[in-house]
């Protein structure tokens, strides 16, 4: 049987009229020859006032003068292919309004002649809708980075007042004697460093919500990480009696070495506040693209019914009722945040009673950094100097912060003097040349900063001039400042012991 068959006229044009699109076929002349159904309904033109009409016609003034030699470079080409790919298409219908539409151009011939069919697609309701995207997603970039912020505003607006009663604090503690009121002092200050953990806590988990925390990647050692993390957790596993054992790590991982340091550090904190005796333990485990760092504790361990919700906000472990509870469950929920905007894994195996481990994966780096000397800008403890302390430039714009700084170093025993902005500090060290440390603020108003203030009074005294930047701004501009050995850097709120032990350290350092 032939199952060729030669089709009519008639039947090709009610194909055509059937289609979903408008249909145009125009001779070489860019004369329309055919016209389907669609076409009236989407430009307004009847079948017989098409026909014999050139193209040009059917495109908006604007366009027209070039669109003669874009037809007649395609008739040329003689390929099959969407017209104007990555522009903003219109017909002009006949009443001068105009429609999106979305072309396609297809070569034909009918004997001898060389024709052209146009598919027309009204995209009026796509186009609709992606504005609506775009405004959309405007509008979510706006929101964002008022969100950004207000926070910034509010991490420097509320850890001011915290600093402020931090300082007195500490300042009361060493004028009263008292066994009653020291013991009241001593609430006091647990009361403020809950406060302070859980405004960190909750300004963390608003920052990654928002997208203000912006991951700077790079190569760097994973043992100097280690090694911040024993310095600064070894004394709070000594106090509980645990053994906190960090094993060497020779290898290189590829990430943010903040937002990787701040996992680890949650991490390391809970496992020492979840466990009563035997040990905490950080090491790494290597692989060819990856490097595990795992925690591990032998603390009290985790219910298989409750892995699943380790991250929710405010969940906390069920744990004996002889095991202290602190905390408000947030630091797990940063961590998975943490590791969500890294990309990174972490997992978790736990059995009840014998403790957990948790692991994080890092792709490894590809070259091993050359160490730097940035840590050793950076707040540490120091025993208290015996020698006579020297005098101190306070710059510090908010008068509250300003009082409470000005009495503790006062109380601590060294001689201050007092600046509410640049130009005041300025004005003093040009009559002051005694003065041996500086301690400002980092935000000063007016848009100075307290950069600018070390900067003076260096080029004023002498290049070496021990400093102190104590700032309440946690942002990527901040972490990035980079300190010589002669200054240290302390964010807000800080308890009166670890401040006064920065100039402490500060003076033991060679002034030349």
């Amino acid at each position: 049987m032939d199952h060729s068959a030669t089709f009519s006229a008639a039947l090709v044009a009610t194909v055509l009229d059937a289609a979903p699109d408008a249909v145009l076929v125009i001779d070489d002349d860019g004369r329309i020859v055919f016209a389907n159904q669609q076409v009236t309904a989407l430009l307004g033109y009847a079948r017989e006032e098409l026909l014999g009409l050139g193209i040009e016609a059917l495109v908006p003034d604007r366009f027209r003068p070039r669109h003669a030699a874009h037809r007649e470079r395609y008739a040329a080409s003689g390929q099959r292919r969407p017209m104007g790919s990555g522009l903003d298409l219109c017909a002009r219908r006949k009443d001068g309004s105009e429609v999106p539409v979305e072309v396609s151009l297809s070569p034909i011939s009918d004997g001898p002649r060389a024709l052209v069919a146009a598919a027309l697609r009204d995209v009026t309701d796509r186009r609709r809708a992606q504005q609506e995207l775009d405004s959309a997603r405007q509008s979510a970039e706006r929101a964002n980075l008022a969100k950004s912020r207000f926070l910034a505003t509010a991490s420097h607006d509320l850890r001011q007042p915290l600093q402020t009663l931090s300082l007195l604090t500490g300042s009361l503690r060493r004028l009263v004697t008292d066994a009653d009121l020291t013991a009241v002092l001593a609430r006091q200050d647990q009361a403020i460093q809950a406060m302070t953990r859980l405004l960190n806590a909750l300004l963390d988990i608003s920052k990654l919500e928002s997208g203000a925390v912006k991951p700077e990647l790079s190569d760097f050692t994973v043992q100097a990480l280690f090694e911040e993390l024993r310095s600064e957790f070894a004394s709070l596993a000594a106090a509980k009696g645990l053994e906190l054992a960090v094993e060497p790590c020779a290898d290189a991982i590829h990430s943010d070495q903040a937002l990787v340091g701040q996992v680890l550090r949650n991490l390391v904190s809970n496992a020492i506040k979840y466990t009563a005796q035997g040990c905490v333990r950080l090491r790494c485990l290597h692989e060819q693209a990856f490097v595990h760092l795992e925690v591990l504790d032998t603390g009290v361990g985790i219910a298989a019914s409750q892995l699943p919700y380790i991250c929710d906000e405010f969940f906390q472990v069920d744990v004996p009722s002889n095991v202290a509870r602190d905390g408000y469950g947030l630091g797990l929920s940063i961590v998975q945040r943490i590791t969500r905007l890294l990309d990174i894994s972490l997992d978790v195996e736990s059995e009840l009673g014998r403790g957990s481990r948790f692991t994080l994966t890092v792709p490894v780096g590809q070259q091993r950094p050359a160490p730097t000397a940035r840590g050793a800008g950076r707040a540490g403890d120091s025993p208290r100097a015996t020698a006579t302390l020297p005098h101190v430039l306070l710059v510090e714009d908010d008068e509250a912060v300003r009082g409470a700084t000005r009495l503790l170093l006062q109380v601590a025993g060294y001689r201050v003097s007092v600046a509410a902005s640049l130009a005041e500090a300025v004005a003093l060290l040009r009559v002051h040349d005694d003065v041996e440390l500086l301690v400002s603020d980092y935000h000063l108003g007016a848009d100075e900063t307290g950069l600018q203030a070390i900067a003076a009074a260096r080029a004023i005294l002498r290049p070496r001039l021990g400093a102190v930047l104590v700032t309440g701004d946690t942002s990527s501009a901040v972490r990035e400042i980079e300190c010589d050995q002669h200054t240290r850097i302390a964010s807000k709120p800080i308890n009166a012991d670890e401040f006064l032990g920065l100039p402490d350290g500060l003076r033991r350092l060679p002034a030349s």
